[in-house]
């Protein structure tokens, strides 16, 4: 570690360059202090994310390693979940999609070539947002021209 701010750390790398390992990409879980975790001149591994228009280095520390064991499930009766109850009428998931005691459905990913990154996501989320603002703002058009004027 060359430096660090409030919001990651700056890392030496080869060639006389340097990178930035923000501080959403130092650890798998939350961070709030760079320093509980970071200290200036400690050595670490890191990967490359990104270069941006600026050629400005973007790294990780989670992604350079393998991400940690997921705590297991309890198993067991739950009581109050959606899987103890009767399917109502209101209820349109189709059977295969809904929850069945003891069992989870997760959806399925987007990109099927591993996790996409925050920018992708961001990207995702924002075109999707903006398509529905459009369609939003084309009915509530629509919707004024049919009452008329009288």
């Amino acid at each position: 570690m060359t430096g660090i701010t409030k919001f990651g750390a700056f890392v030496s790398l080869p060639g006389n360059r340097s990178g930035l390992v923000h501080i959403s990409e130092i650890a798998y879980s939350y961070v709030n202090d760079v320093h509980d975790l970071l200290a200036e001149g400690q050595e670490v591994k890191v990967k490359v994310i990104g270069i941006d228009d600026n050629n400005r280095i973007n790294l990780s520390i989670k992604q350079a390693l393998p991400p940690p064991p997921r705590p297991e499930r309890r198993s067991g009766p739950r009581s109050g979940g959606s899987g103890d109850r009767p399917r109502s009428e209101g209820d349109r998931r189709p059977a295969s999609r809904r929850s069945a005691p003891g069992r989870s459905f997760a959806p399925e990913p987007a990109q099927p070539r591993g996790p996409a990154s925050f920018e992708d996501q961001l990207k995702q989320f924002m075109a999707s947002s903006d398509s529905k603002l459009s369609e939003l703002h084309m009915n509530e058009k629509r919707g004024s021209r049919r009452g008329g004027r009288k």
